[in-house]
């Protein structure tokens, strides 16, 4: 059974990627990042989620791999997410094909600022 964590804008599964498909796997983990493409990203800043699941998948080791754990990281990235989105490191895109701003409305900054 394939193990998964599937929040709006990151998704985690238990799996190895082969020839485009995910097999599962009791020993690698693979993430999607904004599947929905809502948001721009910087280089940088997909290397700051990167790094935020690293750290994440580091501070469960030892604990089962079950889907509350990864939902607990997947939970922990998504605000993240938010916070990157917040800072301004990230802004969402307008030509994605949804726009709901479930992260808050986009910020606007005046032109007399």
């Amino acid at each position: 059974m394939l193990l998964k964590s599937t929040t709006r804008h990151i998704h985690i599964f238990a799996a190895d990627i082969d020839n485009n498909e995910l097999v599962p796997s009791e020993n690698q983990l693979t993430i999607d990042v904004d599947p929905d493409n809502e948001f721009n990203w910087s280089d940088a800043a997909l290397q700051q989620v990167y790094k935020e699941f690293d750290r994440l998948v580091e501070a469960a080791t030892g604990e089962a791999l079950t889907d509350y754990n990864l939902r607990r990281i997947g939970s922990d990235l998504e605000h993240f997410v938010k916070t990157l989105l917040q800072s301004g490191q990230i802004s969402y895109n307008l030509r994605s094909r949804v726009l709901n701003y479930s992260m808050g409305l986009p910020r606007v900054v005046s032109e007399s600022d």
